[in-house]
């Protein structure tokens, strides 16, 4: 219990108080009770809203065993349409995770080790200064950059490297793109907090002692920014496995998001049980990625959560 004496020796007891039932507040309005009410609703019938509450609204498992089976008519006897549409979102977020990975920890790094005075604070607010753009708009501007007459397309053209326009919207690597760079500051900050703290005559030494720059970061950097890292990763992963908007302006005609698939049901369909069972699923496999870092990474939540 030493922590509460702590908190409230920092923060004054009113204030203390004050403070914890704010959080305790938003935790249980805003993130417990609306997932319990969803969880609810998943294992309800679907009924129209006047016969919520009757005996025809009782509680089912069908909207889950639809995930799985679908109507039951398919050849296979699977719902191939939308476990194919959950399994390459679960497989897309994975991806741009990966690459926001590699692409922030130099930066990160180089941020918190080489970058000093005015370079260090131009070079965050060239980060962050795009991001004051909502992030539809940003995805409108990626269709523009990766359209067939975009400027991406207009320059390969113009140097020879294509005769002709290449679909890079279809290809989904638009999508992608635009995800990667959505993401990229809650990649960035989190390892760059993780590798301040890292006390440099560690990496002076190594590097007296002859290590190459690999084992430096592989024994020594990494090690210490693994909260960092599995931060970064968790929130990005969560994040583009949950997207809605970037799939629907940039995705392709196959790029279909697990997503988009919970928004027709609570929209267009008016199945809010479907919905509510398919949002349930992607939330148990975001808790299982979480637990995954945590396992691979052997950090504990409070690490994460830092």
């Amino acid at each position: 219990m030493a922590w509460w004496r702590e908190f409230f020796t920092k923060n004054g007891a009113g204030l203390g108080i004050f403070l914890l039932l704010s959080v305790l507040l938003w935790t249980v309005m805003m993130i417990i009770l609306p997932q319990l009410f969803m969880l609810d609703f998943s294992l309800r019938t679907n009924v129209p809203p006047p016969r919520w509450g009757t005996e025809a609204h009782g509680y089912t498992l069908e909207h889950y065993r639809y995930l799985i089976r679908g109507s039951g008519n398919t050849e296979s006897g699977f719902n191939t349409v939308d476990l194919g549409v959950f399994g390459r979102t679960i497989l897309a977020a994975v991806f741009v995770t990966l690459v926001d990975l590699c692409l922030c920890y130099p930066v990160a790094y180089y941020l918190a080790h080489v970058a000093s005075g005015s370079g260090a604070r131009l070079m965050v607010m060239a980060l962050i200064v795009p991001f004051w753009i909502n992030e539809l708009l940003r995805a409108f501007a990626f269709k523009v950059l990766f359209g067939s007459g975009g400027v991406i397309n207009d320059a390969l053209l113009a140097i020879g490297l294509l005769d002709q326009p290449y679909d890079f919207v279809r290809a989904n690597i638009a999508l992608y793109s635009g995800l990667s760079y959505a993401y990229i500051l809650l990649m960035i900050f989190p390892i760059y907090n993780a590798v301040e703290s890292l006390d440099r005559n560690q990496i002076e030494a190594a590097r007296d002692m002859g290590s190459p720059w690999w084992r430096i970061h592989w024994r020594i950097v990494l090690p210490h920014a693994k909260p960092g890292i599995s931060s970064g990763c968790t929130i990005v992963f969560m994040l583009s496995a949950g997207a809605l908007a970037a799939p629907q302006v940039l995705g392709g005609p196959s790029s279909l998001w697990f997503t988009q698939l919970i928004y027709k049901s609570f929209n267009a369909s008016a199945n809010w049980a479907r919905g509510s069972a398919y949002a349930i699923v992607l939330l148990i496999a975001c808790l299982a990625f979480v637990l995954l870092v945590m396992r691979v990474f052997k950090v504990r939540f409070g690490e994460i959560a830092k």
